[in-house]
């Protein structure tokens, strides 16, 4: 199978090394420092002692690539629809698209009570899903912990599994083939018929956890141990819980019992934190404008949720204004 990632990062770059060690023939979309570094000494994967290197296609322009059979998209929400752009050439193809990404993708509510409606947080001006119509779509739920020591060069910390699935809810041959290379390359890769419910149960955690770490830049623990801020926490949550069963979606964790396993991952830095501190654009509207979106759609108030998003927005425009 050949498989262009467009997102060399922390979590792109680990999926790539996995890929090729389970036989795929692996490409890579990237530019400036990991472009380099890649195209001079390959995309090196580090877990614990042990160091492989994967000597792979690397190029700005897709053109020059093997012409795909998925593409895998493991970059931020808003960085979504220029990804989407910058591979328009070797669309019309028709590859399977996998998203490996937070918040939720674009066909989301594709077969729920708000089927035909547009995420436009998520896509505000349909360039997603115009540049993506006639491809194949994949969901994907990452569960690693993984970073990037330098360009071309990937630590995985740890491993769980990387939950996959069609938004058809149809198992494709494609995918059964895709799940099977990466367990070859050394991680689980179970297949679910319903992704939209693994995607939600992700963001279950990042919707809260993360804007409220940005916004007040602390990480998982004292956020979680500060009475008010675990309060507020839990408000998110059950807002999050209410708009999900308007959605359909059952499956859901009890908040007290998701802040039970999220202190057991101990004192973490969430991706927003990450990025807040980086002076980075923060992603605000794909792990929590989406929810608030939805919630109006439904009518279903979500006052705290709401208000966290507003100040996420404020958070996200002061750095870009201090970055002109």
């Amino acid at each position: 199978m050949k498989i262009m990632i467009v997102g060399a990062g922390a979590i792109g770059g680990w999926l790539g090394a996995v890929l090729a060690r389970g036989g795929a023939d692996v490409s890579l979309l990237a530019r400036g420092a990991t472009l380099d570094a890649v195209r001079r000494q390959g995309l090196t994967l580090r877990e614990g002692e042990a160091t492989s290197t994967y000597q792979l296609a690397a190029a700005a322009n897709p053109t020059e690539l093997p012409t795909p059979d998925l593409i895998l998209f493991s970059v931020k929400t808003h960085a979504l629809a220029e990804a989407a752009r910058s591979v328009t050439p070797v669309l019309a193809k028709g590859p399977a698209i996998m998203t490996a990404m937070n918040g939720l993708p674009w066909w989301f509510l594709d077969g729920g009570p708000l089927a035909g409606d547009p995420l436009r947080s998520i896509d505000p001006d349909d360039a997603i899903a115009t540049a993506f119509a006639p491809c194949h779509p994949i969901g994907a739920v990452v569960h690693a912990s993984t970073r990037v020591e330098s360009p071309g060069v990937i630590r995985a910390v740890k491993i769980d599994r990387l939950i996959i699935g069609d938004a058809t809810r149809q198992t494709s041959d494609l995918t059964r083939t895709f799940a099977a290379i990466v367990e070859r390359g050394g991680a689980p890769c179970p297949i679910t018929s319903d992704i939209r419910a693994e995607i939600w149960m992700k963001l279950a955690g990042n919707s809260n956890t993360n804007p409220l770490s940005a916004l007040t830049r602390l990480s998982a623990t004292p956020l979680l141990e500060t009475p008010v801020l675990r309060e507020l926490l839990l408000a998110m949550m059950a807002e999050f819980e209410a708009v999900g069963r308007r959605l359909g979606m059952t499956a859901q964790m009890p908040a007290a019992e998701r802040l039970i396993i999220t202190a057991r991952l101990g004192n973490f830095r969430t991706s927003m934190l990450e990025d807040a501190d980086a002076g980075r654009r923060l992603e605000i509207d794909g792990l929590l404008g989406c929810i608030v979106e939805i919630a109006d759609r439904l009518g279903e108030p979500v006052p705290v949720s709401r208000t966290v998003y507003a100040l996420g927005k404020g958070l996200d425009l002061s750095a870009a204004l201090t970055a002109r």
